[in-house]
């Protein structure tokens, strides 16, 4: 699917990205579910979704950017560091540091690793690049 927002940041290497099973199959359907309302957003997050390699349960790992965890990337434009939750929409609150997956930083920010860098679109059009410095797993109740 080559989508407008997938052109606005180019066709730079893209760094190799792991989702859950469990977080693929309903992200899956979340962007499917969402291409009406947001086509550029929910079709940037079909694309990575497509390129991901999926990840059964129990396989060891290194700690990879899914639903729940924290992540801490730095903007590379600016400089400036954030850590977030990556969640689905309904439990998105930005004063919460919870930011949804269908947003263009948390579509950029999913499956990607420690040290892995890659360019995103902002709602405004600009290109800016992110690198991960850390990534926590979600904790479970």
């Amino acid at each position: 699917m080559d989508t407008t927002l997938r052109k606005r940041v180019g066709s730079t290497r893209l760094p190799k990205i792991r989702v859950s099973a469990e977080d693929h199959e309903r992200l899956v359907g979340l962007a499917a579910a969402a291409m009406d309302r947001m086509p550029e957003v929910a079709g940037y997050l079909a694309d990575e979704l497509d390129r991901a390699q999926v990840v059964r349960a129990g396989k060891a790992a290194p700690a990879f950017a899914g639903m729940g965890c924290r992540v801490e990337f730095r903007d590379d434009t600016t400089g400036k560091v954030q850590t977030v939750t990556l969640v689905y929409p309904g439990e998105a609150d930005i004063g919460q540091g919870r930011i949804s997956v269908l947003t263009p930083v948390g579509a950029a920010l999913i499956g990607l690793s420690k040290g892995q860098s890659i360019d995103w679109a902002t709602r405004t059009g600009e290109t800016r690049r992110l690198t991960v410095l850390e990534v926590h797993e979600a904790a479970f109740a």
